[in-house]
C-alpha cells in the first residue's frame, strides 16, 4: 500500500514539473490560474537546480534534466527500502 502511494507521489510530481516546464513555452498558459498554482509547488525544486547549472547563453535552461534525474534517483532509492 504505502509503495503505491509513493509511487503515485512521484509520478504527480514529474506531471507537474512536464506541466510546468511545457506550460513555460506556451505564452498563453504563463500568466494562467493553473500555472501559478503550478509554479507554487515546482519553482522551489527547479530553482536549486536553476542555480547548480545556469541556463546556456541566458536562453537554454537544461536544469530540469538534472530536476527529473534526481526525482527519478530519489523514487528509486526510496522504493529500494521496500524489497
Amino acid at each position: 500500500m504505502l509503495p503505491s502511494f509513493i509511487s503515485l507521489l512521484f509520478l504527480i510530481c514529474n506531471l507537474m514539473l512536464f506541466i510546468r516546464i511545457m506550460g513555460s513555452w506556451v505564452e498563453s498558459l504563463r500568466d494562467s490560474r493553473f500555472m501559478h498554482f503550478i509554479a507554487r509547488f515546482t519553482d522551489p525544486y527547479l530553482n536549486i537546480f536553476s542555480r547548480i547549472i545556469p541556463p546556456i547563453r541566458g536562453v537554454l535552461d537544461v536544469s530540469p534534466i538534472l530536476a527529473f534525474f534526481v526525482l527519478w534517483l530519489l523514487e528509486k532509492l526510496i522504493m529500494s527500502f521496500f524489497r
